[in-house]
């Protein structure tokens, strides 16, 4: 670990005229304490590879190169902020990589390159889901990174680690907690941001799991949780119908109480159905 030599990130914001950009989810955070909280929280990072994306003028950044990350890989599609991003990557000789592009369009796994690899971000909120969704869906399992370490609005993070029974829990539960550990470590007040956000924000870590059981295709667990929560009113007897012909036969079979609805049944329960599917 070492300490941080840089100008405040106030006043590299001002120099570089980084007013935060709504259209981009921009929320930046200053509080030096609390970066490297988030950066402790992904573990030990010597040896690993983190990711991160979009770092803005790198305040989560400049905490995961204290904290010992032997290489960062930021990824920032604002073209303002990569003046900041280069004071950083001058004072961390080759250990800090910055591309500008687009996060949901980057291929990932080759970034990875074979070495240990987490992704720690605070995330912009309008691409957050979608981004979670795409690391969980996407490729070979188990993937290219460790443990993602992600910062959410809180309700989202909510719905992330949500259990069975309770108005939270629904399609992101499920495939979130099929193909990995999931746990909220710990909220983040609207005030440590500039500018502040509407919303609590909350810190989720997911470590994948090397086999997920039962095993089913993906593409057929975002079908039933897609038919069951999409009337999470009604019955799985009924729910269920679009994607079955004899829903209630096909429960009783499975051990499933077909009067139950969506929010009630365990995640293996609907992996078990999608591979009844199958």
């Amino acid at each position: 670990m070492s300490e941080d030599t840089l100008p405040p990130l106030r006043e590299v914001i001002a120099r570089h005229g980084l007013a935060a950009k709504k259209a981009l989810g921009q929320n930046f955070l200053f509080d030096l304490n609390l970066t490297r909280r988030i950066a402790r929280a992904a573990g030990p990072l010597a040896g690993v590879t983190v990711i991160e994306i979009g770092p803005g003028p790198g305040g989560l950044t400049r905490a995961l190169l204290m904290e010992g990350a032997t290489k960062v890989i930021a990824i920032e599609r604002d073209e303002r902020a990569l003046a900041a991003l280069a004071e950083i990557s001058a004072a961390y000789p080759g250990r800090l990589t910055v591309m500008a592009g687009d996060a949901l369009e980057t291929d990932y796994r080759k970034l990875a390159a074979d070495t240990p690899t987490r992704i720690v971000a605070n995330l912009p909120y309008n691409i957050a889901t979608p981004l979670l969704v795409g690391w969980l869906a996407g490729g070979d399992w188990p993937p290219f990174y460790d443990s993602l370490t992600l910062m959410f609005q809180k309700e989202v993070a909510e719905r992330i680690v949500a259990k069975p029974g309770g108005k939270d829990f629904g399609r992101l539960s499920v495939l979130c907690q099929y193909r990995a550990t999931a746990r909220k470590l710990f909220d983040v007040n609207r005030s440590a941001f500039t500018p502040p956000p509407k919303v609590t924000s909350s810190i989720v870590q997911l470590v994948p799991k090397p086999r997920p059981e039962p095993q089913c295709r993906l593409e057929l667990l975002e079908r039933v949780t897609a038919a069951a929560f999409g009337q999470r009113r009604k019955m799985l007897r009924a729910s269920l119908k679009s994607i079955l012909a004899e829903p209630e036969t096909v429960l009783r079979d499975l051990g499933i109480d077909p009067e139950l609805r969506a929010e009630q049944l365990p995640v293996e329960a609907f992996a078990r159905l999608a591979a009844k599917l199958d």
